[in-house]
């Protein structure tokens, strides 16, 4: 089993991190006890991240330090969740003007710009959470070659449906905004929409497969 740490976050918050490597099986258990807390009293919000938990309490000047016990034992004690998952397949149109880093990405791998195209749309990822926007999936299974590191210099607008790789991760911007991913291709598909009877489109633990639509590559 994975060593943890539980800490104090800010005032009202308690976290519990995992030590490396980041792993399915792992993040299987945080999803099972995000489930255990989620209804427990004094608790308003528990937050599953990449080998992280958040909890933030109600009342974290009384219980905090009895919260950090707690999670630790509950984390020793939890099981994986087999969630009921879906597979969905995302269309994007790879390279050109929506997917700009393309050529950045198949130079750092010496690669093709097709086979990183090819590559990239061969595998089905698995949702591991969702953060930094609403609906922002963060895709576990990016083949260790097509890894490549962030922009040096982050864009001030990312636009919305981007696909992008950010060092070992792959993930799709849902909303226009700052980001430094290499962005290699968009997808019409709308991962969030607030008026909608179901406004994220991905949960954690599904499956996802990029299919090319058009690419920008000869």
């Amino acid at each position: 089993m994975q060593r943890a740490r539980c800490y104090l976050l800010g005032e009202s918050a308690v976290v519990l991190e995992l030590e490396p490597p980041v792993t399915l099986a792992s993040q299987k258990r945080i999803w099972r006890l995000t489930q255990r807390l989620s209804d427990m009293p004094g608790i308003a919000e528990v937050i599953p991240g990449m080998n992280n938990i958040t909890v933030v309490l109600l009342e974290p000047e009384s219980k905090a330090l009895d919260a950090i016990e707690r999670l630790q034992r509950w984390w020793e004690e939890s099981e994986a969740l087999e969630p009921e998952s879906r597979h969905i397949t995302i269309p994007v149109i790879y390279g050109g003007e929506d997917g700009p880093d393309l050529s950045v990405v198949a130079q750092h791998c010496g690669m093709s710009e097709r086979d990183v195209v090819a590559l990239h749309a061969s595998i089905d990822y698995v949702v591991w959470f969702l953060g930094f926007q609403p609906g922002f999936p963060y895709l576990g299974g990016l083949p260790e070659t097509l890894a490549t590191p962030r922009r040096a210099e982050p864009r001030l607008s990312v636009p919305v449906g981007s696909v992008g790789i950010g060092g070992s991760q792959t993930g799709i911007y849902p909303l226009a905004t700052p980001g430094g991913w290499q962005l290699i291709g968009r997808t019409p598909l709308r991962l969030f929409d607030p008026a909608g009877d179901t406004p994220v489109l991905l949960a954690p633990g599904d499956t996802v497969r990029f299919v090319p639509q058009k690419e920008g590559v000869c």
